[in-house]
């Protein structure tokens, strides 16, 4: 069993306010409903949850309860989690059969909005999540940016450099989300060209790179002037002008043959005389 709550526990703090529609009388206490009959939040933008913070939570509930309130939204078959997850997988750990809970009824964008809320105020988001949040709210519920930023008390650029997350290569997004960089080297990595980022990230996580030298890595490389490659030389040129080079030098006619691993060079002559002179030519006259 919890302990009991006071009022001051039943907030989910600031900003959440206005999400949540209040249709119960005010300062009622969180209901003690059962884990079982609780479902996941299929709107949960977090999605990977430490296991080693979630294993010192289950021990803090174990000795003091679970201190703050779940949100959850009545369905036909129990209940459907909004936020507080890590609260619930916890008590779960810990060992409680009940959680407390502020039962409200919230539309299903609100849902979302409400549970980036908390995860973000309890820095349990990384910036992909938020970002994949963000855009799970603007493609399938239509949300502007503006009306994202509303609901979530964002700055509306905040939002927008955050989406901007999503345009960053692959691997930058994957050790972003690992936190193997942070978002301002991921910044810094998004003004180089696709190929760029992709080399520049291995670079910075094994040097161990600040975000100023990342930028300033990434200048270099966008600075760097362009050189054409010279144009590949014709193999058939190329032979034959080295057949021309042969005959002048010795004399005689030659002929270069390339194979897969290597060639052959075929010398003619026409006499013991010429035969001689070329021997000679070719060893330095030692004989």
């Amino acid at each position: 069993m919890t302990p009991p709550h006071t009022e001051r526990h039943i907030g989910l703090g600031r900003g959440l306010g206005a999400l949540i529609p209040q249709t119960s009388p005010a300062g009622a206490a969180p209901l003690e409903i059962p884990i079982s009959r609780i479902r996941g939040n299929p709107y949960q933008p977090r999605l990977r949850v430490e296991q080693h913070a979630l294993e010192a939570l289950a021990s803090s509930i174990a000795v003091h309860g679970v201190l703050q309130p779940v949100l959850v939204t009545e369905v036909f078959d129990g209940y459907q989690l909004v936020a507080g997850e890590r609260r619930v997988r916890a008590a779960q750990m810990a060992g409680l059969d009940r959680v407390p809970a502020i039962v409200r009824q919230i539309a299903k964008r609100d849902q979302l909005a409400v549970a980036i809320v908390e995860n973000v105020q309890r820095a349990d988001l990384n910036a992909m999540e938020e970002a994949h949040a963000y855009r799970q709210l603007a493609d399938e519920f239509g949300l502007t940016q503006d009306e994202i930023a509303n609901r979530v008390g964002r700055a509306r650029s905040t939002v927008a450099n955050t989406l901007r997350l999503l345009d960053l290569e692959k691997p930058v997004q994957e050790a972003l989300a690992e936190g193997n960089i942070s978002e301002g080297h991921a910044r810094a990595l998004a003004g180089a060209s696709p190929s760029g980022q992709r080399q520049l990230v291995e670079a910075v996580m094994a040097r161990d790179l600040s975000v100023r030298q990342t930028e300033e890595l990434v200048r270099r490389l966008r600075d760097k002037p362009a050189i054409d490659p010279a144009p590949a030389a014709d193999p058939n040129t190329e032979m034959d002008r080295m057949e021309e080079d042969l005959r002048r030098a010795l004399g005689t006619k030659v002929q270069l043959a390339r194979s897969r691993k290597g060639g052959r060079i075929v010398i003619e002559y026409y006499s013991d005389e010429e035969f001689s002179r070329l021997f000679d030519r070719l060893t330095g006259g030692v004989s």
